[in-house]
């Protein structure tokens, strides 16, 4: 009956001869292969993502040495096994479902987190910036005490920030109560109750009279051409969370003219806008800001600090 069940859900000929750990990653890469899926969600080749999907139908850690992965490749699945990977490749497959919502497990700056389709996979540079403490903007001496992150999603940003700056209190705001819920889950996996607190917002509504060290945003940036271009897979996230207007700076615009009223007098600001990077000039002109320099890919994140800000308000008062 179990091989019924592996049958129902991947119509295959010999299926049945599918027994080790090996044999369903390499079916799983021709599977994988045959749809054309597209990787984007965590991995950058076909054994990676399929490797990825095994282990973690089989419950199975993906940090492991080479050796002992070595030692489980040959290893015999049981028939329920079997089916459950069968099950999770129809997905990834022939729905083309990111392999983190099937899982409900993506990682972030070197941690898992939570995900589902309430939220976006994470998959920002920012976790380059946040292991490197934001240098050379920040000073290495600098120990942030509160800090912003803008645009939250499920908190791995403000899970990461507060790992690295153990002594700050991190607002993870969102407008999307469902995004937040994921975020709260998050949270408390890491026991971080008391130092990142969830808050609904559109944008800095509900932050009055609050102030930051540091703001981290990662609006919705996606202009309207890569939206109509977008791939299978990103059709199963949140389209709010992508879209941003006709040249995808939208809420940047907002975030930049708002800021101000929210940082320390030393404070910075730090903004994703991806792809749209391209885009930035033709919105904002003459505005200077500083790209960050990204060695281990991405790109699309500037700096600019309160002083510059205040220095620029003129430039930015014209945008309105």
């Amino acid at each position: 009956m179990q091989s019924e069940s592996i049958h129902s859900n991947i119509e295959f000929q010999n299926i049945d001869d599918l027994t080790t750990i090996a044999d369903w990653i390499r079916f799983s890469m021709s599977e994988c292969a045959r749809h054309n899926i597209f990787l984007g969600h965590g991995t950058n080749n076909l054994w990676d993502e399929c490797e990825h999907l095994v282990f973690l139908a089989l419950d199975l850690p993906l940090l492991m040495s080479p050796e002992q992965k070595q030692l489980l490749y040959p290893t015999t699945l049981l028939q329920e096994e079997r089916s459950k990977i069968a099950s999770w490749l129809q997905l990834r497959t022939r729905e083309a479902k990111p392999l983190p919502y099937i899982s409900n497990v993506s990682w972030f700056a070197q941690m898992p987190f939570y995900v589902d389709e309430r939220v976006l996979i994470p998959r920002s540079p920012f976790a380059e910036l946040i292991e490197n403490g934001f240098t050379p903007f920040v000073d290495g001496h600098f120990a942030p005490a509160n800090v912003l992150d803008m645009c939250t999603g499920s908190a791995c940003i403000a899970i990461a920030l507060a790992q690295h700056f153990e002594d700050a209190v991190i607002d993870a705001v969102d407008i999307d109560m469902h995004a937040l819920e994921v975020a709260a889950i998050n949270i408390g996996d890491y026991q971080l109750e008391e130092r990142v607190y969830p808050i609904q917002s559109d944008l800095f509504e509900s932050l009055a009279g609050q102030k930051y060290d540091l703001i981290i945003a990662n609006p919705p940036y996606v202009d309207a051409q890569d939206m109509g271009d977008l791939p299978s897979e990103y059709h199963h996230e949140p389209e709010h969370a992508l879209a941003s207007g006709n040249d995808g700076l939208d809420l940047t615009m907002q975030i930049m003219m708002q800021a101000v009223e929210h940082l320390q007098d030393d404070g910075w600001l730090f903004v994703e806008v991806g792809n749209s990077e391209v885009n930035f000039a033709d919105r904002f002109g003459d505005l200077e800001v500083t790209w960050c320099e990204l060695k281990k890919g991405g790109s699309g994140i500037f700096a600019i600090s309160k002083a510059q800000l205040i220095a620029q308000q003129d430039i930015l008062d014209d945008l309105e």
